[in-house]
């Protein structure tokens, strides 16, 4: 996942200078993360599918005729060329018994765009249907040049709104500055039809995320539509293991509906089976896993299915905008989920709690690459927390500085290294036009909190030092022993990896763990809403 590819105030006057302020501008071991991207194997029809004949061809200017009675494709004219010229026009549709199967394929998934959570219009749906509709028919005149065109117009329109989603600007309009995947629609196409004279199974282009929240969107779908949803009624007070109430047999019909239960026994009373199911709920939605029935997680419990539909459609949409699949080492952060996921060799190491940005200090969603440990580090006063913050404290007290550790370095005021330094006694650096980074904390507690958006931008990790001897470990000039003394001095200490290390931060309040459950999060940046605005704003649009 390197940057080409791919998540409350404190008390007193130091806490409030833990972090940075950003600048404008698989496999796995573990449930707890959102699994790296890949391309997966699906047998759900198109793929490696194709005419692999050589014989059948029809005239190039049969494509400008096409895009004049078709002008919505116009935009794919590039690609409809391409393809065709590298194939001398062969027909990729027909063999020489007539209109091949997958062109059925093709069609039932274009009629049930809406599986992909798409709001779709489908360009000239009817004249399309209508050419499928005759596929059998004897090929008295030869293949149809105009019904061999529309067929890879609409493959093209709809690797487009699947595989590749929104236009850049709209992931740019929702704060998303991890780099998108690139695709060439033609020559994707053409490798598939390579792939099936070869004999080779197709993977198509898609985070395999996607997939699994495409799942959950249809099972949710066929919920709504039985009914079996309940709306639960908000609750004052709290139940633990051994309260009887009314209300608990529907919590725990619920639970059974999302997964958490096995089984349904219809009791009223709390007993260690509905706690089971409370903790599994508890720990899908990120919250507090004490097996308590509270307020906050019947609300959780009991919002609207449509409103669950809509969150999963938007990740479905992120999922679109991911990348290839890393390779090697890298770190993944999840704003929403406040995590940080450590892979080493395609595998899940371990994660960890991370702290992150407030929602006016959002953390910035984008890419790089980690290239420096930084022990015992100064941290350089930002000018804006110096003007909102520090400026204010000085006048009121001469003595501010020495008595919080800083001093004057130029024109800059910074923290002294120590435990006392607001970045801890590490920070790791992946230079960025955002000034975000990775850095220790002297405020432990907050680690444990169960929302953990406090930082003014910058990540705050639970385990530095676990994550400085991860980095390190293939450094023979380094080990635990010497980190952790370095971690103890006065003296700022930078190290060099030998080999940089991707890090991509993203923003997803949906996933499906390793499991195979749902794991949702609260929008803490308010990002889902908007984002949905602009899949119904772009449902109708072609060649974005």
């Amino acid at each position: 996942m390197p940057t080409k590819i791919l998540l409350i105030a404190l008390l007193g006057i130091i806490p409030l200078l833990h972090s940075c302020q950003p600048q404008p501008s698989g496999k796995t071991t573990n449930n707890d993360t959102i699994p790296p991207a890949e391309l997966v194997v699906t047998d759900a029809s198109i793929p490696g599918n194709f005419s692999g004949q050589q014989k059948l061809h029809f005239d190039s200017i049969r494509i400008d005729g096409f895009l004049k009675t078709y002008p919505e494709f116009n935009s794919y004219k590039d690609e409809l060329n391409r393809f065709y010229r590298a194939r001398k026009f062969s027909y990729a549709w027909y063999d020489d018994q007539g209109m091949i199967e997958s062109s059925q394929d093709l069609f039932n998934r274009v009629s049930n765009i809406t599986d992909e959570g798409i709001p779709f219009k489908v360009p000239y749906f009817d004249t399309y249907k209508s050419m499928i509709e005759v596929k059998d028919s004897l090929m008295t005149n030869g293949p149809n040049p105009e019904a061999e065109i529309m067929l890879t117009a609409q493959y093209f329109n709809y690797a487009h709104v699947v595989w590749k989603g929104l236009p850049e600007s709209s992931s740019y309009k929702s704060e998303w500055y991890v780099p998108r995947k690139k695709l060439t629609y033609d020559q994707l196409l053409d490798s598939m039809l390579q792939a099936k004279s070869n004999g080779n199974k197709v993977r198509e282009p898609v985070y395999h995320q996607y997939t699994l929240l495409k799942e959950y969107l249809q099972l949710f779908r066929q919920w709504e539509k039985e009914g079996k949803w309940m709306t639960i009624p908000a609750q004052k007070r709290s139940y633990r293991t051994g309260d009887t109430a009314e209300v608990l047999t529907t919590i725990r019909k619920q639970l059974f509906h999302s997964q958490d239960l096995e089984k349904d026994n219809g009791s009223n009373v709390f007993d260690t089976t509905l706690a089971i199911g409370v903790r599994s709920f508890q720990h899908r939605f990120g919250l507090k896993e004490d097996g308590v029935i509270g307020p906050n997680l019947v609300k959780q419990m009991g919002a609207p299915l449509s409103d669950r539909i809509r969150q999963i459609i938007v990740n479905m949409e992120r999922c679109r905008w991911i990348p290839d699949d890393p390779k090697g080492d890298f770190l993944l952060v999840n704003i929403p989920e406040f995590k940080l996921h450590v892979f080493a060799s395609d595998t899940l190491a371990w994660s960890c709690n991370v702290v992150v940005g407030k929602d006016v200090n959002k953390t910035v969603i984008f890419s790089g690459d980690l290239k420096y440990v930084v022990l015992s580090p100064y941290w350089n006063v930002p000018p804006s927390i110096y003007t909102k913050e520090i400026a204010p404290a000085m006048k009121r007290n001469p003595n501010y500085l020495a008595s919080h550790n800083m001093e004057w370095n130029g024109n800059q005021i910074r923290e002294k290294p120590g435990p006392r330094n607001s970045l801890g006694l590490v920070k790791f650096l992946f230079p960025n036009s955002y000034n975000i980074y990775l850095h220790d904390s002297p405020a432990k507690s907050l680690f444990t909190e169960e929302k953990r958006a406090f930082s003014h931008g910058c990540i705050r990790v639970s385990e530095p030092k676990r994550l400085a001897i991860h980095l390190l470990r293939n450094d023979p000039s380094w080990d635990e022993e010497k980190i952790t003394a370095a971690m103890s001095k006065p003296v700022e200490q930078t190290v060099t990896l030998k080999k940089s290390i991707p890090v991509s931060i993203v923003y997803f309040t949906a996933w499906v763990d390793a499991q195979g459950k749902l794991n949702l999060r609260d929008d803490i940046y308010k990002r889902d809403a908007s984002l949905m605005d602009q899949i119904f704003e772009n449902s109708g649009k072609t060649g974005q």
